[in-house]
């Protein structure tokens, strides 16, 4: 039988976060949004909380306390700031993640304790101008010169690019299309390591997106992650842990447009009486509500499966699938019932709009997790 009752630990975590994202995150997430600040201080402040090391095991500084709790803390978050969500989410499910399952223990040791304290940031590197939903089709290479790997190329599209400190960055060994493919730690201050242009975005605004330039990095043998070649069947696989991250934020940013909503429907009054009390409004709120529950179910679902080790690609597509339509289908509901009002910057769910949409293209696009759906299903 499916036990949907949390935990005590996993109560207090929900309870934390959510009194995290009141105080701090959601008073501030408009002004960041606005100035294209990155919340330094407000990162400082999850790490202090232990939110940074939840995919980390104990004995590295972490929490380890797996996907389903990170699934209900990112929740959380993102309902207060999708910007320092996805940075939550980056960190812990596509850096963390992967060095934990599979890093050698030289590696766990030298990155694990700084990124658990939050000393740290970890962001991921796998697009470039000709790789985005065709991952195998990266340029960036690397070729062996001694015991090291030299790095060359550009990526594209990179989440904390300007803030994050070390990189799981994935390039071509071998001329194999998949085969050819390896993953390696590389640290900002390697040389030839640069962050290149900063993107001018539509939302999350107050999480820098940048170009990542390798001009000749140095990167010692022993940064390599996984074995050589096995680069693209861990990106995958990272991916599936990554798409829960995204599954998390869609429903963190749908719960803000749900909450939004029913209180400007028992505020907002027209023709003598609440517009909650009008049955348009009442039907749009149902849906949101029922929509979000549904999309939470499958995304727990798959962060259980994650975490009994299980196969859970086409749950976690699922659910990434499912989640993001339901926050984009919330968000704009959230402007239509407040109307006008909605469509200015003096509520917040003009904001909640913009930042949903980026929901539906990273970490695998909407038609993306439709395909990787049908193919376990057809074969």
């Amino acid at each position: 039988m499916v036990d949907f009752t949390l935990s005590e630990e996993q109560q207090l975590i929900r309870d934390t976060a959510r009194e995290f994202a009141d105080k701090e995150l959601a008073p501030n997430a408009g002004r960041w949004d606005k100035e294209l600040h990155f919340p330094r201080e407000a990162i400082e402040k999850a790490a202090e909380l232990g939110f940074m090391g939840v995919t980390i095991p104990e004995e590295y500084g972490g929490s380890q306390l797996g996907n389903v709790t990170l699934c209900m803390l990112l929740e959380e978050i993102n309902r207060g700031c999708a910007s320092t969500g996805v940075t939550v989410s980056v960190h812990n499910s596509l850096f963390c993640s992967p060095i934990v399952k599979h890093g050698t223990e030289d590696q766990k040791k030298r990155y694990l304790p700084k990124m658990a304290t939050g000393e740290w940031l970890g962001g991921y590197c796998l697009s470039e101008a000709g790789a985005g939903s065709d991952a195998a089709g990266l340029r960036c290479a690397a070729r062996k010169d001694g015991d090291d790997w030299i790095l060359e190329g550009t990526k594209l599209w990179i989440t904390t690019g300007s803030e994050a400190d070390v990189f799981i960055i994935f390039v071509r060994t071998g001329e194999d299309r998949v085969g050819g493919i390896s993953a390696f730690i590389v640290e900002k201050t390697m040389k030839g390591f640069g962050v290149g242009k900063k993107e001018e975005k539509l939302g999350i605004r107050a999480s820098p997106t940048t170009e990542i330039l390798l001009d000749n990095v140095r990167v010692p043998a022993a940064n390599m992650l996984g074995a050589e070649g096995g680069g693209f069947k861990l990106a995958l696989d990272t991916l599936d842990g990554g798409r829960l991250g995204i599954a998390s934020q869609s429903l963190g940013i749908g719960r803000a447009c749900l909450e939004a909503s029913i209180q400007y429907a028992n505020e907002r009054e027209q023709f003598g009486r609440p517009i909650g009390r009008f049955q348009a409004i009442q039907w749009k709120i149902a849906d949101m509500a029922t929509h979000l529950d549904a999309a939470r179910f499958l995304t727990w679902r798959a962060a259980d499966l994650r975490d009994r080790k299980l196969p859970c690609t086409m749950e976690a597509a699922q659910a990434k699938l499912m989640a993001s339509l339901t926050a984009n289908n919330a968000a704009r509901e959230a402007v239509q019932i407040h109307g006008g009002a909605g469509y200015t910057r003096e509520f917040p769910v003009e904001r909640y709009m913009r930042d949903a949409r980026i929901t539906e293209i990273y970490e695998g696009a909407t038609d993306i997790q439709r395909l990787v759906i049908a193919r376990n299903l057809l074969g």
